[in-house]
């Protein structure tokens, strides 16, 4: 009979995250796949697990992936690690799940901490629907076509990058996106040195132009608003400021701007706070 793949979500950083039930898989464990098997045997000696460990990432040769195969083929109870987080989000996981499942092993998922709803949980943007956009292209035209994409995204995103790599990051969605536009910087999450700032593209841009980054960076970008195309954007925002200036509210100037220009509620409060 074949084996059993567990796809075990790790702490970001506290340790203290781990959930019993991983703790429990992991121990039982006979092999552990692990993006880094330094990571992995801190993490096994804490909570004083012996299982063999492999190194199977993003850079493993296609006979790694087949050695595993064979070895859930074989009965192994196997469980899959990355660095930190859930496994096969933005990492190779994916790729052992399928070949697992073609081989007749069981795959079990055991949750746990994720940086991508960690950092949206604190984000304070909508999050009912998002997008997940993982590490972007460093360069060229893909890089180009999902900024492009961005500018006009009516849900918040979720964007991977190393801290070295940050600022540019800040930049390349300034230079499509209006530069008030909301994204909140959630680095080293769970550590001591957690960081998580609120704020418009330009001020935190500048922020870490002065302060260099270092760590590992979640970047949530709030949607943009949406306007018909029949609308005249220069419209609203006048008479947005001519309602403001009487002394409305806010959210009684958005219920006006809905109402006269066909905006939904949601999107009109959200130009409203971004006079």
């Amino acid at each position: 009979m074949a084996g059993t793949l567990y796809v075990v979500a790790t702490p970001l950083g506290n340790l203290s995250d781990l959930s019993q039930r991983a703790i429990d898989v992991l121990r039982s464990a006979d092999l552990v796949a692990a993006e880094d098997t330094r990571r992995a045997r801190k993490l096994l000696n804490h909570i004083e697990a012996k299982p063999r460990v492999c190194s199977y990432h993003a850079h493993s040769p296609p006979s790694k992936l087949t050695q595993l195969e064979r070895s859930l083929e074989q009965g192994t109870t196997v469980a899959l690690l990355t660095d930190a987080g859930t496994p096969a989000i933005s990492d190779p996981g994916g790729h052992l799940v399928a070949r697992a499942r073609e081989c007749g092993a069981r795959v079990v998922p055991i949750p746990g901490p994720s940086a991508v709803t960690t950092a949206l949980s604190v984000a304070g943007f909508p999050a009912a629907r998002y997008t997940f956009l993982g590490f972007l292209p460093r360069k060229g035209p893909d890089r180009r076509r999902i900024l492009d994409e961005l500018a006009t995204l009516p849900r918040t995103a979720v964007i991977f990058e190393a801290a070295n790599r940050l600022v540019r990051l800040l930049s390349d969605i300034e230079g499509v996106c209006h530069s008030d536009r909301r994204v909140v910087v959630a680095r080293e999450l769970t550590k001591i040195h957690e960081e998580i700032r609120c704020g418009n593209l330009t001020d935190l841009r500048v922020y870490y132009e002065e302060r260099t980054p270092r760590g590992e960076v979640t970047v949530v970008v709030e949607g943009a608003v949406y306007v018909p195309q029949e609308t005249d954007a220069e419209a609203v925002a006048q008479r947005a400021h001519e309602l403001l200036d009487r002394g409305a509210t806010r959210k009684d100037t958005a219920a006006k701007l809905a109402q006269e220009f066909s905006l939904s509620r949601r999107d009109a409060y959200r130009l409203v706070t971004e006079l």
